[in-house]
């Protein structure tokens, strides 16, 4: 053992005092007493149980890696803001909730994530194509699939009965039906405004009717056709003899306290307002049923919410980051997830999406079944910067809420096939890339 001479202590105790007097005045612990912090940027969730189950685990990551996870949450229509002004900083948030097609928009900012997304998909069976599709970008993926979200009828079978009438199998007999139930003081909802839940119903029913935005090639504008003039003509109808004008005005929790006042009678929607009747103990809840999202010429198709998770290339804690999203993907924790949410969350890994939850109760059964007709916005086109811009400029809600307050239909086609064309310019002139 070395001996410490009397020098040498009085040296390095010296040291010391000065260093501690430079920590002092920073006002910050040394760097090797300091834990690390993993952040996150995520959206308050519908079911404010689920973030609660997040942040329950993001402690116990933090324990067992050995740092600080701080999960900040923040009103979902408030992200697509606030995440631009992170990439623009390169400052912020080491990882966020991507929505739809941010992997796109956001591509060279985004770390590359192929490494555990092929890991993650070896263990739990494979992802859902249109939930891996709204990731993998021609770079490589760029977020990892989290959840995504059922969009079916949710409807007050209770008010149903009573009207003679059943949930409907189609956008036509919505139509139909929605018109029995206005005159019996009931209408439909579905919002026509600028709320994320319009992109939901507005790409499903235009799928629905041949109607496209983008033609496959992903180049082309597609919204100047018979089928979307035929989707503003059946928007415009259900306006007037089935809904009523809030739904110009809606945001995304407005279809939610229609249905649940019990005034409502149908709404496009997920089971947020179901669990949250459940959960504050409210009678509609007994009212309340789900069926599938309604078929129309072309078939059954949906837009489901997809949600990812991002890592920033800026981020100095990485690898980190992907080790926390491993840990949430893990089966015991995602189950747990899905059980916080009351069905709401939907797994994007096959072998997570037979949890027992849906089978249980009869007004859930259906609702992992939505994943067999779900694409990711843009379809037939492949996701891209240019669809996420549309949606986040609220092209489609604008063009068909223009028609509802008079401008003829192909004047509002026209409009919303230029604002499509200079997304796809926009894109194109970037290489594609953002």
């Amino acid at each position: 053992m070395t001996r410490t001479s009397r020098r040498q202590f009085l040296r390095a105790a010296a040291g010391t005092s000065a260093g501690l007097a430079s920590w002092l005045t920073l006002g910050r612990a040394p760097a090797f007493a300091q834990k690390r912090e993993l952040t996150f940027l995520s959206w308050n969730h519908f079911v404010p149980a689920a973030d609660v189950e997040l942040r329950t685990q993001a402690e116990a990551f933090g324990k067992q890696a050995n740092c600080t996870v701080r999960v900040d949450t923040i009103a979902h229509l408030q992200m697509p803001a606030k995440v631009a002004a992170e990439a623009q900083s390169q400052s912020g948030h080491d990882m966020y909730r991507t929505n739809a097609d941010d992997p796109f928009l956001y591509e060279q900012q985004l770390a590359d994530v192929t490494d555990i997304v092929d890991k993650l998909g070896k263990e739990g069976g494979g992802w859902y194509k249109f939930a891996a599709e709204a990731c993998q970008t021609g770079s490589g993926w760029r977020a990892v699939p989290w959840f995504w979200i059922s969009f079916p009828g949710t409807y007050n079978q209770t008010i149903f009965k009573k009207a003679g009438l059943e949930a409907p199998k189609t956008w036509d007999e919505l139509l139909k039906h929605g018109k029995v139930l206005k005159k019996a003081g009931h209408p439909v909802g579905l919002p026509i405004s600028h709320c994320s839940d319009a992109h939901s119903s507005y790409w499903s029913i235009a799928w629905s009717h041949g109607a496209k935005v983008i033609e496959a090639d992903g180049k082309t504008p597609a919204i100047d056709s018979e089928q979307t003039a035929r989707v503003i003509e059946w928007y415009k109808e259900l306006f007037k003899d089935a809904m009523e004008p809030e739904v110009l005005s809606w945001d995304d929790a407005g279809n939610n306290r229609f249905i649940l006042s019990g005034k409502g009678s149908w709404i496009h929607n997920p089971v947020s307002p179901y669990a949250a009747a459940v959960a504050k103990k409210m009678p509609v809840a007994d009212d309340l049923n789900h069926h599938s999202s309604p078929a129309g010429p072309a078939g059954t198709h949906s837009a489901p919410p997809i949600l990812s998770i991002g890592i920033w290339k800026f981020s100095k804690n990485i690898e980190l980051a992907k080790e926390f999203t491993q840990f949430l993907m893990r089966k015991d924790n995602y189950d747990a997830w899905i059980v916080a949410s009351n069905a709401f969350n939907h797994p994007p890994l096959k072998n997570l999406a037979d949890h027992p939850i849906w089978a249980r109760n009869p007004k859930l059964a259906m609702l992992p079944g939505e994943a067999e007709f779900a694409h990711p916005r843009g379809w037939p086109a492949k996701p891209s910067a240019a669809v996420r811009l549309i949606d986040v400029n609220y092209v489609m809600a604008d063009m068909v809420a223009k028609a509802i307050n008079g401008m003829p239909t192909k004047r509002a086609m026209a409009w919303a096939q230029d604002q499509v064309a200079l997304a796809i310019k926009g894109q194109l002139q970037k290489g594609g890339k953002s």
